[in-house]
């Protein structure tokens, strides 16, 4: 007979009260967590899968409750334990010492006025390691474990005084101290760059190897879950649309839901292996075939050759740019001599880790912020040319009506108080651009060029989704005409399928309205997908420079090359560029 699953999830369902009644928000939800390995939980926000992981843990939200089904932990210390309807004071004994919890976002998971070390040391007083001594050499050999140097120095410091992926290591230092047999990895990387998402990943896998863990990892990322997983569980609207081995399900799915998922994943649009996925080649060249706005390597080359042969002078012209932060020997420098040319109705991607210069780049640009060194030019011989970095007052003002920015959080960029209509409407105002009646036909077809309907106008941005709110964000950036976009990260917080909407509608709105796009992105899956040509950005310098397709097929620094090599979904494609 068989040995039991670490983890026996079965026929769950869980409901949440809300002020318009019950929400079903998993219904029927069954599957295995074996120990020693990873059982990958993918999909769309909305899904339920955070919901599956809460109910794991005994961690749901007031308003919710588990309205049916059995969690069966079978723990080799304790033996077999129904979760379902366990008292909290038991669920304090399980907590940390049985199942560990590796959060979503490492910037806000860690008290910022507690030191690190008192973070990572409360699970083991809590489970009974008694002596200071003991805990504090614990937390110091955990911090070692996990990679992180100098442990007895950094166990004093504060998270502003870590990096992100530092951040989530001591996540992880904490959700292992007392090597619970099943650990619940939330979006743990979702946040992070390629590279430091990578590392992050290789820990929690050597972690699983060396002590026989079980994971459960909650992930919007089929790439991710590709590489990491040894099982797969796709689910949409609470339910389980298909599950079984990754090869398996990634190599033929059942579900049009899986297959959706996998075509509008950018790792699986560019790398795909011919040997072990040749349906999904198959179903890719038919995408491009049929014209996809954003698929298609023929097309792609055919725009960059014709755009590249135009005579006329570049949209955007950056010029040694040098950025400092602070004064004298303790000058930070951000930016440090980059420079690259845009073309009118081209896209060009800013890409490298975080820390890279990307962001401070692209805000000189934009006019928001004044560089130390070297020059911004944006316009040509159409509309005339401006020096950004001389813009001052009006000029400036009157400059942001041609340069817009669209900010990575859609949760973030829109003002809560003021209704979709009104945030539309407010750079119309300050740039006194029509009557309220024109403002109002302004804002009707602003929202008519995203693709949402216009009694949105009327929603407040609680009512919208994440996907919707860049959408709104985007319309604001393009109701006043402009001519170049900066986006900083624009999609980075999207799941895959609102991610491969709102690239899709960039791709749209670009060839309809002749938009220039400066892309901002740590994901070169998507950059490889949108951008015709590519700036690699490290520790403020420009390290490679090029047409997107011969920086991606032939990279020349090994810093580009480790980008390249750390993109999810690797271990499906052996290396091949397929489309």
């Amino acid at each position: 007979m068989s040995e039991s699953p670490l983890l026996s999830i079965r026929d769950l369902a869980v409901q949440y009260r809300t002020k318009r009644g019950t929400v079903d928000a998993v219904r029927g939800v069954s599957f295995d967590v074996e120990a020693g390995k990873v059982t990958a939980v993918v999909g769309e926000s909305g899904s339920g899968k955070t919901t599956v992981a809460q109910s794991v843990i005994g961690l749901l939200a007031s308003n919710g409750r588990i309205a049916g089904g059995s969690i069966t932990l079978n723990e080799r210390r304790l033996g077999s334990t129904e979760l379902v309807g366990l008292r909290e004071r038991r669920w304090q004994d399980l907590r940390g010492r049985c199942i560990g919890l590796i959060p979503q976002d490492p910037g806000n998971s860690l008290n910022p006025v507690q030191p690190i070390g008192k973070s990572i040391s409360e699970s083991l007083r809590i489970h009974g390691s008694s002596s200071r001594g003991e805990v504090r050499d614990r937390v110091h050999a955990l911090l070692e474990q996990v990679g992180i140097d100098d442990p007895i120095r950094r166990a004093k410091q504060y998270p502003h005084e870590f990096s992100g992926g530092m951040r989530q290591r001591v996540l992880i230092a904490a959700a292992i101290a007392n090597d619970p047999e099943l650990i619940i990895a939330d979006e743990p990387t979702s946040a992070l760059d390629v590279t430091v998402q990578r590392t992050v990943l290789d820990l929690i896998d050597q972690l699983r190897e060396e002590t026989g863990t079980g994971v459960l990892f909650i992930t919007h990322d089929l790439a991710v879950a590709a590489d990491r997983a040894d099982s797969v569980v796709v689910m949409r609207s609470g339910e389980v649309q298909e599950a079984g081995p990754s090869a398996r399900v990634l190599a033929q799915p059942e579900s049009e839901y899986t297959r959706q998922l996998m075509d509008d994943a950018p790792s699986f649009g560019r790398l795909i292996a011919r040997e072990t996925l040749a349906p999904l080649v198959e179903r890719a060249q038919r995408v491009e075939t049929a014209g996809s706005p954003l698929a298609g390597r023929a097309q792609r080359v055919e725009i960059e050759e014709r755009r590249a042969s135009s005579s006329g002078a570049p949209l955007v012209d950056v010029r040694e740019l040098r950025q400092e932060f602070g004064r004298g020997a303790d000058a930070f420098v951000a930016v440090d001599g980059v420079s690259f040319t845009v073309a009118r109705g081209t896209t060009h991607a800013l890409v490298g880790e975080s820390g890279s210069g990307k962001t401070t780049t692209g805000r000189a640009i934009a006019g928001f912020s004044q560089p130390t060194s070297g020059g911004v030019r944006v316009g040509d011989a159409e509309g005339g040319a401006v020096e950004v970095t001389e813009l001052r007052g009006r000029a400036l003002r009157e400059f942001r009506r041609t340069t817009q920015m669209v900010y990575q959080n859609p949760y973030g960029s829109l003002d809560p108080r003021l209704s979709v209509g009104q945030a539309l409407a407010e750079p119309l105002k300050n740039f006194r651009i029509g009557a309220r009646r024109e403002q109002s036909d302004r804002v009707a077809h602003a929202l008519e060029l995203v693709a949402l309907p216009p009694d949105f106008a009327h929603r407040q941005p609680r009512e919208l989704s994440g996907g919707q709110r860049q959408r709104v964000a985007i319309a604001r950036a393009l109701i006043v005409e402009p001519e170049l976009v900066v986006l900083d990260e624009a999609v980075s917080a999207l799941d895959v399928t609102v991610q491969a909407q709102i690239l899709r509608l960039l791709a749209q709105l670009q060839e309809e309205l002749g938009l220039t796009y400066v892309f901002i992105s740590h994901d070169l899956a998507v950059v490889r997908q949108i951008s015709d040509t590519v700036s690699v950005l490290q520790r403020g310098r420009q390290v490679e420079h090029g047409v997107t397709e011969e920086v991606f097929s032939n990279a020349q620094h090994p810093y580009t090359q480790r980008l390249i090599e750390a993109i999810p979904g690797a271990s499906l494609t052996s290396g091949h560029w397929v489309i």
